[in-house]
């Protein structure tokens, strides 16, 4: 009778793996297998297939977009989205209109970078010689990132010091012509 060879490998016992190295074992083997997937095109192994011509978008025509960017605002982030989140899909003249009788300090800021929008919005359209009805604008996106933050130090007990982080935002709001009519 023939022996037959045992196609597994024996390892050590010095270097038998726990329970936990085995599971992160088996994660990192899986990471690097699903990324050889993903790079060879398909799901399992084997050849990859060729893929079938994927039909062109239909060519609309484009939105005319503007945006405004205004940096290193003197205000928290946190206060500023708070505004922001009330304009956002806003036509441009309802959102003027909600900033304009807002008591918060990011009302009047949100409310420049609002208006350099509109009007990067109508330079475009007369540098291109293209007809745009600021009536038909609305605020596409906005939003609200963190900026630098100034580091002071106010007196603290016992002669310590204590940091004081006065954070800042930037603003970017890009506006662009509504598909139809002015509402």
């Amino acid at each position: 009778m023939a022996t037959r060879k045992s196609t597994t490998k024996k390892r050590s016992p010095a270097k038998k793996r726990t329970g936990a190295k085995k599971g992160a074992a088996r994660k990192a083997a899986a990471k690097r297998g699903s990324k050889t997937r993903r790079a060879r095109g398909g799901e399992g192994g084997g050849t990859a297939r060729p893929q079938a011509p994927r039909p062109a978008a239909v060519a609309a025509a484009p939105q005319p977009l503007a945006r405004a960017i205004q940096r290193t605002t003197r205000q928290s982030p946190y206060k500023m989205r708070l505004v922001i989140d009330e304009i956002r899909g806003l036509d441009v003249n309802a959102a003027l209109s909600y900033l304009a009788f807002s008591k918060k300090h990011a009302a009047k800021q949100i409310e420049k970078v609002l208006r350099s929008a509109v009007a990067n919005a109508e330079f475009r359209a007369r540098e291109q010689n293209e007809p745009l009805d600021v009536d038909t604008l609305f605020v596409k996106h906005a939003v609200i990132n963190e900026g630098p933050k100034l580091k002071r130090f106010t007196p603290a007990a016992m002669g310590r010091a204590t940091p004081i982080l006065k954070r800042t935002s930037h603003v970017e709001i890009v506006v662009a012509a509504r598909e139809g009519a002015a509402r």
